[in-house]
């Protein structure tokens, strides 16, 4: 049996705003934007390359707008990654890697490229947060 994670929603309190920072921003493609009845609106956006989409919009979830943690952008090349958001106009985090040898979290990515050992923070207008993390080659 296979599970796919196919679709996240996450909170938000504009969704214009969330449309606006996920698709020009982040550069997610936008899949669907429809209000099919008052006071119900689904945005669905996918990241490039990815198999999973979010979900933004109202009347979707009780979560609170901001209360989204962690979720994981894997990328080929983190430099690269956090250059093009910057210039995007998205405030990502400097990058760490953990070191392993010291135990303790080191600016700058892991020297060798290590896979899964490389990050960079970011988040939506609301406080969602995201977490870019390299993984080279083949996984």
């Amino acid at each position: 049996m296979d599970y796919r994670l196919e679709l996240v929603l996450v909170p938000v309190s504009d969704v214009d705003r969330a449309k606006a920072f996920y698709s020009g921003q982040l550069g997610f493609h936008l899949d669907v934007d429809t209000s099919p009845t008052e006071g119900f609106r689904v945005v669905q956006l996918t990241p490039p390359g990815s198999a999973c989409s979010i979900t933004v919009g109202q009347g979707l979830t009780d979560a609170a707008p901001g209360s989204y943690r962690g979720t994981h952008l894997v990328v080929e090349d983190i430099e690269a990654a956090r250059e093009e958001l910057v210039a995007r106009e998205v405030e990502v985090s400097e990058i760490r890697h953990f070191d392993r040898e010291r135990g303790e979290w080191r600016p700058g990515p892991d020297p060798a490229h290590a896979p899964y050992n490389s990050f960079a923070d970011c988040a939506d207008p609301d406080g969602n947060t995201w977490v870019l993390q390299e993984v080279r080659g083949e996984r």
